[in-house]
């Protein structure tokens, strides 16, 4: 017998849809992403590849991180489903986790970041401690188009309680070479990505 109803807890607020082809129903080939974003309007998790590669529709799942486009919502009866708008502690505030992205900028156009966290978040629930290479392992699935690891490794490695990790340090192929023609410098430069300085000169 085919379900004709799902529920689901998402947020801490338990919601249930019925199953079909009807209007207002959700149908068996919804994905959890649909229903998050155009259902309840949680659009912090984003949809990009549709195909579970880049990490940046990540939700917990009974505390487990799920990419949210590759779940069917009929398959999450009986699931309890936190999104980046239920991180929050409507008492204490921000995640530590949120908190600390902000403290170390760990992101640029913010779109991949909901999912990063989420993804992090399920590694710190399952390994309060991790360690940097254990780090880089569990967010192996969360990709970033603007090159924002370096702080997001700096982001996740403070709230995991570990030192500066070498390879969260920004580096650049200037950085190799002896005596470079040296990167046009910025208007604005980040504290993360220094160029290296020469005998080279530059005019502008």
């Amino acid at each position: 017998m085919k379900k004709q109803y799902v529920t689901l807890t998402v947020n801490g607020r338990e919601y249930r849809f019925s199953i079909g082809d009807g209007f207002g129903q959700v149908p068996p080939s919804e994905t959890l992403s649909q229903t998050l974003r155009k259902r309840l309007d949680l659009t912090g998790s984003k949809e990009s590849c549709s195909e579970g590669a880049c990490g940046c529709c990540t939700v917990l799942m009974d505390g487990k991180g799920v990419t949210s486009c590759m779940i069917l919502t009929v398959e999450c009866d009986g699931k309890n489903i936190v999104t980046i708008e239920g991180l929050e502690d409507p008492d204490k505030g921000l995640d530590p986790l949120q908190q600390a992205f902000i403290d170390e900028y760990a992101f640029q156009c913010g779109y991949c970041t909901p999912g990063i966290i989420m993804a992090a978040k399920s590694l710190l629930l399952e390994n309060p401690h991790p360690t940097p290479e254990e780090i880089k392992e569990g967010m192996s699935g969360n990709y970033c188009r603007c090159i924002s690891h370096y702080t997001v490794l700096r982001a996740i490695n403070k709230v995991a309680g570990n030192g500066e990790d070498k390879t969260a340090v920004m580096h650049r192929a200037n950085d190799d070479v002896e005596n470079p023609i040296p990167i046009r410098p910025e208007k604005y430069l980040s504290p993360y990505a220094i160029g290296t300085q020469s005998a080279h000169s530059l005019n502008d």
